[in-house]
This record gives structure tokens, sequence and C-alpha cells, in this order.
């Protein structure tokens, strides 16, 4: 089974915001969650997200197993990404 990934607007414009050699690895390993997510990521404490990470950056995603679904909601540097 395939989980179809969906890039939110807000993640879509900071991976345009990213440099583009960054952008590529994150996609890279964006790519690699298609068959099994869980195998890759791991749950935030308190908050019902998972988190991947790409060297100094996270992704946060939502993954929606009834709907077959990632959403991935933020992208960013490890520094800046916990932020509000």
């Amino acid at each position: 089974m395939e989980y179809e990934i969906i890039w939110s607007i807000k993640a879509a414009g900071q991976m345009r915001s990213l440099d583009r050699s960054v952008a590529k690895r994150i996609h890279e390993k964006v790519d690699q969650l298609y068959q099994n997510p869980e195998r890759f990521v791991e749950k935030l404490v308190r908050y019902p997200y998972y988190r991947l990470r790409v060297g100094d950056y996270r992704v946060i995603l939502d993954i929606k197993h009834e709907s077959v679904r990632i959403l991935i909601l933020k992208v960013g540097p490890r520094s800046k990404i916990y932020e509000r």
C-alpha cells in the first residue's frame, strides 16, 4: 500500500526558500515515506505529529492511516522548526 504525499502551502513555500541542494535532500528523504512511513519518522512528544530528520533540517508531518495520506506541514532548520 502506497501513501499519497501532500505538501501544505506553508511547507511548499518553506522548501522554495531553502538552498537547492538541501531541498533536493529533503525531497529524496520524503520520497522514501511512500511505502512505510513509520520506518523513518519519530512521533513528537505532546503533539499528534511526526518528524523526519534530514541532517540539520526537520520535516513535520501528519500520517493519516485511514485515508493513506501523509501531509507535510512544516520544513525548516532544527533550531527554528519547533517554534510556533
